[in-house]
């Protein structure tokens, strides 16, 4: 197979094009993580009956902005070099999330947000940390790595729950809307999961990908402990989360 080559100056810019770009998720990931508002808001607390289309495009809308959930999957697709790998992990996020998604909100099951998000920035913490081989390099141990994708994934659908719980959507309808939110949700996510992948897969054609992708991660590691400390502070002072 031929490999790409490419000038110096085209490689050096593309590998810290994707570094920015994952700088640039961390901080709109702190101020903005994944909140419903505005029409949107106003949209899902009105919502009085099915209303299955709309429903799709909030969810959709939805995961494509929450840069705390996309920072999460990146970590996770990160070394991943197989499809089948990657739908494995993809797959077991989803299902996670999916369940706590629609039972917090069906079941009206409450969680304080600012904990749930709070662990939603540990989540991506923990996979730059794992990423880096830290657990085997300081501890001397691997935890199972689909064990915390899908344990993750349970909180991060919290996390979508804790958005919707707040804005109280009416009962008449309520089923079909949220499925058809978590729905939208998936689609969101692999629109997401393509653009990373392309990415990743160009990047990883490029010399000294090996040492941008430390970098990287280590900048993802750095997004997490900024998300924790962003929603520890609303937990503390009662800010917006």
């Amino acid at each position: 197979m031929k490999i790409l080559r490419l000038p110096k100056r085209a490689v050096g810019y593309i590998a810290w094009s994707i570094v920015l770009l994952v700088a640039a998720l961390a901080a709109a990931g702190a101020a903005a993580a994944h909140g419903l508002g505005g029409k949107d808001a106003a949209f899902v607390a009105g919502a009085n009956g099915p209303d299955v289309i709309p429903f799709l495009y909030l969810g959709a809308k939805h995961m494509v902005t929450g840069y705390d959930h996309l920072l999460f999957i990146l970590g996770v697709i990160f070394f991943l070099y197989r499809l089948k790998d990657i739908g494995l992990y993809v797959t077991l996020f989803s299902v996670g999330h999916s369940l706590t998604l629609l039972a917090g909100v069906l079941g009206r099951i409450e969680v304080n947000p600012y904990v749930v998000d709070a662990i939603i920035g540990l989540s991506v913490a923990y996979k730059a940390f794992d990423n880096l081989s830290g657990f085997r390099t300081l501890f001397g141990i691997q935890p199972s790595q689909r064990g915390a994708v899908f344990g993750f994934g349970l909180i991060h659908g919290f996390g979508l729950a804790t958005k919707l719980q707040a804005l109280e959507p009416p009962q008449n309808g309520l089923l079909i809307n949220m499925v058809s939110f978590n729905v939208g949700v998936e689609i969101g996510q692999l629109i997401a999961l393509s653009f990373m992948l392309a990415l990743i897969m160009v990047w990883r054609s490029l010399p000294g990908y090996r040492r941008m992708a430390i970098a990287a991660n280590v900048l993802l590691m750095t997004a997490g402990f900024v998300l924790i400390g962003f929603q520890l502070g609303g937990l503390a002072y009662g800010a917006p989360s």
